[in-house]
């Protein structure tokens, strides 16, 4: 795809977003595989993030972060289970009890499986809340080794941080409750507790292949669900 023509696809995209608050502001740029805290047109801190693994693409959509959720059990989506979990405990009786998980009842005709909290859970020890459709939140993980990587799309969707704990402290630094060691005793308690957020945070979860940052210099990055390549189907069918 030639340079100009996956400029004028992300400029059309960015004609499609909502316009940015004057406030707080997460945006995630997946094909980036960051996340940016912003206050108004300041950047706060960045933040390497793993994202869904093609197949299961994260969406593109906006949201509010309104929870924060300390050593949080793990929901096994149904997918999961029907494809993962189930030939697991079919060859491994003991599968659930080896991962930490446990089976809570049945509906549409399969196990409801959790894993309980804990430093084998696979969310992690935090996960963040901002009710969508898509069942998609930002999580930690025990898969530390995936930020080493360049591309970073490994996820069943959901998107993990590389500093949980950072983001953390960012979301409840005006709640004198939360203090560092409050959260960090939070996280490793092995009890799940939901903390609501006195005021939410928009989230805005983007797919720029082309933009230019703060220093005016001109990034490019790859296709990774080939939605660039699409539009370039619609846009540039003379070629």
């Amino acid at each position: 795809m030639l340079r100009l023509e996956q400029i004028l696809i992300n400029m059309d995209r960015m004609r499609w977003m909502p316009s940015q608050p004057n406030g707080n502001l997460i945006l995630v740029n997946i094909p980036e595989f960051v996340l940016h805290v912003m206050d108004g047109k300041n950047k706060v801190f960045d933040m390497n993030v793993v994202v869904g693994k093609e197949g299961h693409n994260t969406v593109i959509f906006t949201g509010d972060l309104n929870q924060v959720v300390f050593s949080p059990y793990w929901n096994v989506p149904e997918s999961i289970v029907e494809k993962e979990v189930l030939p697991a405990m079919a060859s491994n009786p003991n599968y659930l009890v080896d991962n930490n998980m446990e089976q809570t009842g049945m509906e549409n005709g399969l196990p409801v499986i959790r894993q309980l909290p804990g430093p084998d859970n696979s969310l992690g020890r935090v996960k963040f809340l901002f009710p969508n459709s898509f069942n998609i939140y930002f999580h930690d993980t025990n898969a530390k080794g995936l930020f080493e990587k360049d591309k970073r799309a490994y996820s069943h969707g959901c998107i993990r941080l590389a500093e949980p704990e950072k983001m953390a402290q960012y979301l409840l630094r005006n709640d004198p409750v939360w203090t560092p060691n409050k959260i960090e005793e939070a996280m490793n308690s092995g009890e799940e507790k939901f903390v609501k957020l006195k005021d939410p945070v928009p989230v805005f979860i983007s797919y720029y292949t082309a933009w230019v940052d703060e220093e005016g210099r001109l990034n490019f990055r790859d296709d990774i669900y080939s939605h660039d390549a699409e539009l370039r189907g619609k846009m540039f069918t003379g070629r």
